[in-house]
């Protein structure tokens, strides 16, 4: 998938928006009347539900402090605001206690480095909501260079991911009566310049691809109707999404089509002045960017090409004329070992800046083009420890890049840094918990087949290993995407505070060691992300760190399956699971939202990979005569992009089996799970509050093993 998809998707711009039509019963299926969000009869099981979990677990004094603590930490104003430069300001999005919904707002470099910097609000959500009777929540803007006043705004609904644009003049810090508007649907809109736009929406039947996402891409002109605008491409029903964007880099405009056939596998070409496609012949699977003249592949696959074979994993870099032209020469920016990968990689004006992870610790060095070929150099006063991110300030005016630095116990730290000199500290979230009392450590577990799968360990520094501490294991083992360490205030006052074990899993599926790591558990071999995960908590166990009845886990979106399965294929290795947003009938998953754009990482359940796939469908491997331990669904109706069905069914098949469910569904929240702080607040301290009810020492007495119902 190219980096502009990639972006596109896991920022949930322009991921699945309305259901499916319903589909035919499935047979042997009781729940299936569940499925349908928005229906009396399913919202009325789930008030039903939720008032029982909130009376089971939210009224308590315990539980209101724990809520106000995350909600404190969510609502502070001495959070790091992090910021985009547009021309020669920079920008933020901002909610606090006294916005809710939020202002996007901007302020100088000057103002910024200061304490407290004076703040220009652009536009302010909570107070276009109550003038328009919305529940607007903030998609992001996109503002057209060089003045930067036009903007083109998206909103959601709710915190859905389809979303609608709006045209935004920030001179006037006004709409743009009679601008660019595209209706509420799956898409986006991008600049072309001050009177055309690319648009990939929703323009009516047979326009959306089997995954629910836009099929054609068009070109706008201002002031005609959006029915009349002209096709640029048109993908097939079978593509997971079609997209265009034009590059405004100054002496190197181009325009581009992105066909993302799969998650991973997608093709990209470069739009000519006469409207002509010319495909940019590298693998589909290949992550391609294009930067001034320059076009760099990141290969998921070994790619033999011009006599040489390039490894999985490999940063290559050419010229981009070059290479539209037939040559096919390349420098190797970054070759993976048995130990590292590329987490990123970001351009400045003259350089570019290599992020590599070694056994999931963040290494930084620094790329230079010269005439002589390409020079590495030192990224100077990078942190030793933890996770770290770089992007660039501006990468056409400058080669100062952002620094981020984090870990499980030190609160995020911006600085600003000109490469090849000290970073400068600008910001630093303040300690919402009080860390000194714990230690980091990694450790490795062996998995079934003998994989060494590295975790983080967070605990108490005088901590007995006599298998007595409430732990909890967190993962998700999917889409390339790597956990590192990270810093959380609610997770901190909730749990570590409490003297609580927190672990974080580096499973097969994920991208700690790039593509083969992912690609390790794909499809059939999906089952190796659970073992991974076992052996984890088996690790856990055998280090006297914890016991069954103490150790709990907790995933969402594809970790709510992975955690899904932990509830049914390995329910003696925990006492409390918790399942968010989750996946869990894998039979149907497909036909549900954006399921049929997971199928690369999945499979097909209407083939015969139905065969593998029902080994981890949780909602089949259920059975009613054994015994689980206690497990809390939690979900959102406003999600449209994992179905609230799969969380309603499963919760609603095991409470009628007489198992320890409890079930929480936000009404708003999209994928996320939460539209505001409010929301985000009152679902964390559910999860924890069930946590520690089921294990911490108040929890014993039963048997070392499952403790469910």
């Amino acid at each position: 998938m190219s980096r502009f998809a990639q972006a596109c998707l896991f920022a949930g711009l322009i991921a699945a928006g309305a259901a499916h039509a319903q589909e035919p019963a499935v047979a042997n299926d009781p729940y299936q009347w569940l499925e349908d969000v928005t229906g009396d009869k399913p919202l009325d099981w789930v008030r039903a539900q939720n008032a029982k979990t909130d009376a089971a677990l939210a009224s308590t004094p315990e539980f209101k402090a724990m809520e106000a603590g995350i909600r404190e930490v969510l609502d502070s104003d001495a959070k790091i605001p992090g910021v985009q430069k547009i021309g020669d300001w920079y920008y933020n999005f901002w909610k606090d206690r006294n916005h809710e919904r939020g202002i996007w707002r901007r302020t100088t470099l000057e103002e910024y480095r200061k304490p407290n910097p004076a703040w220009e609000t652009i536009i302010d959500l909570d107070a276009l909501n109550k003038a328009e009777g919305e529940n607007w929540v903030w998609h992001g803007a996109d503002c057209l260079r060089p003045e930067y006043n036009r903007c083109l705004v998206a909103l959601s609904r709710g915190g859905a991911d389809a979303d609608v644009t709006r045209e935004f003049d920030v001179a006037s810090r006004r709409w743009v009566e009679g601008g660019f508007f595209r209706p509420e649907a799956k898409g986006a809109l991008g600049w072309i310049d001050r009177d055309t736009v690319y648009v990939y929406t929703d323009f009516g039947a047979g326009t959306m691809t089997e995954s629910g996402y836009p099929r054609v891409v068009k070109r706008w002109k201002r002031g005609t109707p959006l029915e009349s605008a002209q096709v640029v491409y048109e993908g097939k029903a079978d593509d997971m999404y079609i997209a265009a964007y034009h590059d405004d880099t100054p002496g190197f405009e181009r325009d581009f089509v992105s066909r993302t056939l799969a998650f991973y596998n997608d093709e990209l070409y470069l739009v000519g002045k006469d409207g002509k496609l010319a495909k940019v012949d590298a693998p589909n699977s290949a992550n391609k960017g294009v930067k001034r003249q320059w076009l760099t592949l990141e290969l998921r696959e070994p790619w033999t090409v011009g006599g040489k074979t390039y490894p999985a994993g490999s940063l290559l870099a050419t010229d981009f004329d070059g290479f539209m032209a037939g040559k096919r020469e390349f420098d190797v920016l970054f070759e993976p070992t048995d130990s590292t990968s590329l987490a990123s990689y970001s351009w400045t004006k003259s350089h570019l800046v290599l992020n590599v992870l070694d056994d999931v610790k963040n290494r930084l060095s620094v790329l230079t083009p010269t005439a002589q070929g390409w020079k590495r150099g030192e990224f100077v006063g990078a942190p030793a420890f933890g996770t770290l991110g770089v992007s660039a300030v501006d990468d056409d005016e400058s080669d100062a890049v952002w620094l981020t630095a984090t870990d499980y116990l030190t609160p995020t730290t911006l600085s600003l840094t000109q490469l090849g000199k000290a970073p400068e500290q600008l910001k630093a979230m303040p300690s919402f918990f009080d860390g000194s009392n714990d230690v980091i450590e990694q450790h490795f577990a062996t998995s079934k087949d003998g994989t060494r799968v590295p975790y983080f360990l967070v605990r108490p520094k005088g901590l007995k290993a006599d298998g007595s501490n409430p732990t909890l294991l967190y993962g998700y083992g999917g889409f390339e995407i790597a956990l590192t360490p990270g810093y959380s205030g609610g997770l901190g006052r909730s749990w570590l505070d409490r003297g609580g074990v927190y672990a974080v899993a580096n499973i097969r599926g994920g991208g700690e060691y790039g593509p083969r790591w992912h690609q390790a558990a794909l499809k059939a071999n999906r089952h190796k992300a659970y073992e991974d995960f076992a052996a984890v908590a088996q690790d856990l166990i055998d280090r006297r760190i914890t016991s069954p009845r103490h150790l709990g886990v907790q995933g969402g979106s594809n970790g709510g399956l992975l955690t899904g399965n932990m509830l049914t294929q390995y329910p003696e290795l925990f006492g409390a699971v918790v399942v968010q947003v989750p996946l869990l009938d894998m039979k149907r998953y497909n036909k549900l939202l954006a399921g049929a754009s997971w199928m690369a990482e999945y499979g097909n359940p209407d083939t015969a990979d139905w065969e593998y796939i029902r080994t981890f469908s949780p909602y089949h491997l259920f059975d009613p005569a054994k015994t689980y331990p206690p497990v809390i669904f939690t979900t959102s109706t406003r999600d449209d992009r994992v179905h609230p069905g799969h969380a309603r069914k499963m919760a609603a098949k095991m409470i009628e089996a007489g198992k320890d469910v409890t079930y929480y569904e936000n009404i708003e929240g999209g994928h996320g799970g939460a539209a505001n702080n409010a929301q985000a607040a009152h679902m964390a301290a559910l999860a924890y509050s069930f946590l520690w009810q089921r294990l911490s020492a108040g929890a014993d007495g039963g048997a070392d093993g499952a403790v469910g119902k």
